[in-house]
């Protein structure tokens, strides 16, 4: 995938009737479904049984199986409840007899209320002053290690530009916290908010995890760790889109027990918080 078009490939599931919706898998380099994927279909196939207009606002979910990517996805949605406010959609996610995956969705009409925001760090530097992934392959290259150079070479719909670039010739244990900017390649004129929201559920489950990890980096890291996806929330809170970079703030509370918690904030550029991610992940140490 190199655009916003193939990723929408992807993401709007073909529908087998009402309630089920089914969907295939892209890799991103890991020999397993990525989980985003799997989060943004699950989001799309809730979307398409609400017709009254609601929009998301939250969702929580579990990873139960590892998916096979050799095999086709069929979600199944529950329509929960219909209230007068509230619309509440179950999905889970089955490859032939396994359920690999199960989604709560809550979506609600729009009304006005009360407003605040957290601020977004003021001493963030701006993607035009930073490498991309790309830039960070082409630049370093054979220097890499063989993990992070085959993971870096995948083709992705989506630029990334960490605000901290560390040397992984020379790891040494980081701060619990990360941040990095993201655009998506590709025309993003005319997507309405229901697809911008599936598009970032997609994002959310980059990263997420880097923060979890990096107070063990001298010692740790993605070819010696096991790391999952076990749980994701996320709650939706204003309109975007993707005309410019957003970025993706996150920082982890806690690592035990080979369990890390992270939770993160994405903002526009000017600052507007849009959603907020919180999730839980395996990150055990690979015993020599």
């Amino acid at each position: 995938m190199t655009t916003v078009d193939d990723l929408l490939n992807l993401l709007i599931l073909d529908k087998i009737d009402d309630s089920t919706f089914n969907g295939v898998s892209k890799t991103i380099g890991s020999p397993i479904v990525f989980g985003g994927q799997v989060l943004a279909q699950a989001i799309n196939a809730a979307a398409r049984t609400i017709g009254n207009g609601r929009v998301l606002h939250s969702m929580h979910s579990y990873f139960l199986e590892a998916g096979d990517l050799n095999q086709s996805i069929t979600y199944n949605v529950n329509k929960v409840r219909d209230g007068g406010s509230f619309s509440v959609r179950r999905v889970t996610a089955h490859q032939k007899e396994r359920t690999i995956f199960i989604l709560s969705a809550s979506f609600h009409k729009k009304e006005e209320g009360y407003e605040h925001q957290i601020e977004m760090k003021t001493d963030v530097k701006q993607p035009e002053d930073l490498l991309s992934w790309t830039d960070m392959r082409n630049e370093f290259g054979e220097a890499l290690p063989k993990g992070l150079k085959a993971f870096l070479e995948v083709k992705r719909p989506v630029e990334f530009k960490p605000t901290r670039i560390t040397n992984p010739l020379e790891p040494k244990d980081l701060p619990p916290n990360h941040s990095v900017w993201f655009r998506l390649k590709g025309d993003v004129k005319g997507l309405d908010l229901a697809t911008n929201q599936q598009i970032l559920t997609y994002i959310s489950d980059y990263n997420i995890l880097v923060p979890v990890l990096n107070p063990h980096a001298s010692v740790a890291n993605w070819e010696n760790t096991q790391t999952a996806s076990l749980d994701h929330s996320m709650w939706y809170y204003r309109d975007f889109d993707f005309s410019d970079w957003l970025l993706y703030s996150m920082e982890s509370p806690s690592a035990s027990k080979a369990r890390g918690f992270a939770r993160g904030n994405i903002f526009t550029r000017k600052g507007k918080l849009i959603a907020s991610v919180a999730q839980e992940g395996l990150v055990r140490p690979v015993k020599k």
